[in-house]
């Protein structure tokens, strides 16, 4: 789902603003939209206040720096100086950066099954990408693209690292700082504000395709990890293609061949098992959780118990050792060791 409102968000806002729009005006009234609906969605809903463990403010600042600075100001300077075709290839290394940082920096499990459905998902994104060919002009342009894409893989997995916060409050911080930047930029260009009609319908757009894509894109994270979450995810300009043929634009090869690949990958992916014996080392932390063979502890006075339903307090895994079917979720970070040792990967 979160792929699907972000890919529905390209053509909706193409729709609402004409072609000669700013892109970085477009992208900062999507990100404002953002993150001033999810925070009048908080003030509505009375959310409680979100106490940041310190161990986890460094990732967020980390988070908030590479997604809503540092990746859209050198998108800007790689966009205003090569090809659109060529940008729009390199901007699919965003789900590698994402996978790649993972895997090798953050040590997340994969195996062959989970890469190569990554490369097909990521294969039929270039294949969406390029239908007339690539421009790519000058290296240096495609490197400040290449920069932006990794800047949003640290992003994520800076996140991943928050992700068991409310989502709507990390996605309404994100959007908070992202929205401004944008702008900025936007009117350090000469761009104009559009009529009040449509910086309002941009803003809305933002909201679901930026604001409740994200939330959704957090929750994933907390759960299949960052990688497969990033997989998933880079299925969103096939999700934008469906939806422009939809709205008047003709079927062609390249969104068959890519909607094939991406399918491929999926599959590959929704049909992983990953189980053996595994140890949960001690960790107290807070989040919203149920009662369940990983959250079995007694309540203080005036904490709610829940009855089996989801409530959040601070609590304390105590050390266990088990053997049943995981992904690389918020309780599952442990180290794989080779075949035949005390642990296996599957």
């Amino acid at each position: 789902m979160s792929a699907v409102l972000f890919g529905a968000g390209t053509p909706l806002a193409k729709i609402l603003l004409d072609d000669d729009v700013s892109p970085w005006l477009l992208a900062g009234l999507l990100y404002c939209g953002s993150g001033i609906g999810l925070g009048l969605y908080r003030l509505i809903r009375r959310a409680p206040r979100v106490r940041i463990a310190r161990n986890e403010l460094l990732p967020l600042v980390g988070a908030v720096f590479f997604g809503g600075i540092a990746g859209p100001v050198l998108l800007m300077l790689g966009l205003s100086n090569m090809p659109a075709s060529g940008a729009s290839l390199l901007l699919n290394a965003e789900g590698v950066f994402t996978a790649a940082l993972a895997w090798f920096v953050f040590k997340e499990n994969f195996d062959r099954r989970i890469a190569v459905g990554m490369i097909a998902i990521v294969a039929g994104a270039v294949v969406l990408s390029i239908p007339s060919g690539a421009n790519f002009g000058s290296p240096w342009p495609s490197l400040a693209i290449l920069g932006a894409c990794l800047s949003w893989g640290l992003d994520n997995n800076l996140t991943r690292k928050i992700a068991l916060n409310d989502a709507t409050w990390l996605a309404a911080v994100k959007g908070g700082v992202a929205g401004p930047v944008n702008l900025l930029l936007a009117f350090a260009l000469g761009a104009q504000l559009p009529g009040a009609v449509n910086i309002a319908a941009a803003m809305v757009v933002g909201l679901f395709a930026y604001g409740v894509s994200l939330v959704l894109f957090i929750i994933a994270m907390r759960h299949v990890g960052t990688a497969r979450a990033g997989a998933y995810y880079s299925i969103a300009p096939f999700f934008g293609a469906l939806l422009a043929i939809v709205l008047g634009d003709p079927i062609s090869w390249p969104v068959l061949v890519a909607g094939a690949l991406m399918a491929v990958g999926v599959w590959l992916h929704l049909t992983e098992r990953h189980e053996h014996l595994h140890t949960h080392e001690p960790i107290t932390h807070e989040h919203a959780h149920i009662h369940n063979e990983h959250h079995q502890h007694t309540h203080e006075p005036g904490q709610l118990a829940g009855a089996g339903g989801r409530h959040t307090h601070v609590h304390t895994h105590e050390p266990i050792t088990h053997t049943h079917e995981h992904y690389p979720d918020s309780h599952h970070r442990h180290v794989h060791r080779p075949p035949g040792k005390s642990e296996s990967t599957g």
